[in-house]
């Protein structure tokens, strides 16, 4: 637990102290976002780069406090890959299909070095029969990857709501990995968790600068794979809801965006401006009150993880159908299902 800390400790400095340096080179180099759409929250020129103090961080931690595996270090390199993607498109604009090439190479370097979904357990089998995957596994976690990796990208909209989720996801993984005594995942929280954080107080609002591409993407990449290690060590089908209710804020939001999108016959990846901050903010809140809400949403969730991974299977199964089901309605009292008028 001592060496669990020192890392967190570790990620939270060195994101700190890069944060400043990185925002100076995005500023000299011209990496800013300027608000030229309508959807975009903030009024002027904001750098990006933010994403940069936050690879280091965690690699460097990787690098000093994690084994030198073969998993380790195909994680790293795709991270790598997932970062360099992203500083060329805060710099200069990306096509979709490049970068989700980009994120299929990452994934599946991740899975070459032993990152992979292999099979679950049925929970209400008395033999505890497990179904193989077989080749299907591939397809399952390159989908799991890339899917999650943009998931934290799709709610960075306002400022210090990636970076604070991506922290409490995180922190959700380190308690029910740490309840169910695998420590090496508890460690990559670790240093997520730390990573995001020391990143947070220059990106909360009124915020400094923005991870960008760089780091949302980097931060559900990593999610993406730390997630999958802990599911190749707990093989019952309900272990599969506890990383989705951990990263549920980001899960349940783009799920949202694609049934809204549909229903209202638009490109499933067009943006729009119907997000749940979106919404929480046309209900008259400002930046802070809404991100302060969706951290509580985003913990609630975080809970829920912690309980279904803590309890018996029948239990967890029913407890996540009924979140799920509320999260349904929930979603539906707001509007996300609902295109805003325009």
């Amino acid at each position: 637990m001592t060496e669990n800390l020192i890392a967190f400790i570790s990620a939270v400095i060195i994101s700190f102290v890069m944060t400043p340096p990185a925002r100076k080179l995005a500023i000299k180099v011209g990496a800013l976002d300027v608000p030229k759409e309508t959807r975009k929250i903030h009024k002027k020129a904001m750098p990006y780069f933010g994403g940069l103090a936050i690879y280091v961080a965690i690699i460097s931690c990787m690098f000093v406090y994690m084994p030198h595996t073969k998993t380790n270090f195909h994680i790293m390199v795709g991270a790598t890959i997932i970062v360099l993607g992203g500083v060329v498109d805060d710099m200069y604009g990306m096509p979709a299909k490049l970068k989700l090439l980009l994120q299929i190479a990452a994934a599946i370097i991740a899975i070459r070095g032993g990152v992979q979904i292999h099979f679950i357990t049925n929970p209400l089998s008395e033999t505890g029969m497990s179904y193989l995957f077989n080749w299907l596994s591939y397809a399952i976690t390159l989908f799991w990857i890339v899917g999650i990796t943009n998931t934290i990208n799709l709610i960075d909209g306002l400022d210090g709501l990636a970076s604070g989720v991506a922290s409490i996801a995180a922190t959700t993984l380190l308690f029910t990995a740490a309840r169910l005594g695998y420590d090496f995942i508890v460690m990559q929280c670790a240093i997520i968790a730390g990573a995001s954080l020391g990143f947070l107080p220059f990106n909360f609002n009124p915020a400094k600068i923005f991870m960008g591409d760089t780091g949302s993407l980097l931060l559900g990449y990593m999610l993406a794979v730390t997630s999958i290690l802990g599911m190749i060590k707990s093989v019952a089908v309900v272990a599969l809801a506890v990383p989705v209710f951990a990263l549920g804020l980001p899960i349940f939001d783009t799920a949202f965006a694609i049934i809204r999108r549909y229903i209202n016959n638009k490109p499933i990846m067009e943006a729009d401006k119907d997000h749940l901050h979106h919404k929480l903010m046309k209900f008259g809140l400002n930046q802070r009150q809404t991100v302060l809400i969706m951290y509580f949403i985003s913990m609630l969730l975080g809970v829920v993880a912690v309980i279904i991974a803590d309890t018996e299977p029948f239990i967890g199964l029913v407890v996540a159908s009924l979140v799920v089901i509320a999260v349904f309605l929930f979603a539906k009292k707001v509007g996300l299902f609902v295109r805003k008028e325009q």
